[in-house]
């Protein structure tokens, strides 16, 4: 089972890769938090820092790791366009337009949202329904 150790180091590394030119302004907490059937992920500001917050049902490996990868990118795309972040605000409204896929297309991302949109219509109610009573 995974762990928030995990996703630090998922997201330092994605952070890294795919967003080295976004500055990382504040301190950027990540962890596994809540259980949602229709919610991966979100961030907020919490005091100075920014929490990213991944449902805590990724934990389980049954999820495939690139499902938690996504998350953290969609996640990191807000903080790049300025929502939760100390970065300005790029943009009104943080899903308008389409902005957070358009950003996602452009770091390589095209072929896992593809992907994900699938995973999530024709296995993730099955691996929901599985895992969704465990206490974890």
């Amino acid at each position: 089972m995974r762990n928030d150790k995990f996703l630090l180091e998922r997201l330092e590394q994605i952070w890294l890769l795919l967003f080295n030119e976004i500055p990382k302004l504040n301190n950027v907490v990540i962890k596994f938090k809540g259980k949602s059937k229709n919610k991966f992920g979100h961030i907020k500001k919490t005091g100075e820092d920014t929490e990213i917050a991944i449902n805590s049902l990724f934990k389980f490996d049954m999820i495939p790791e690139y499902i938690i990868d996504l998350t953290i990118a969609h996640e990191l795309s807000h903080y790049a366009h300025g929502f939760n972040s100390p970065l300005k605000k790029k943009y009104k409204h943080p899903h308008k337009g389409g902005i957070v896929t358009k950003e996602l297309k452009i770091r390589g991302f095209d072929k896992m949202l593809k992907k994900e949109k699938m995973w999530f219509k024709y296995e993730w109610p099955k691996i929901y329904e599985q895992i969704a009573t465990f206490k974890n």
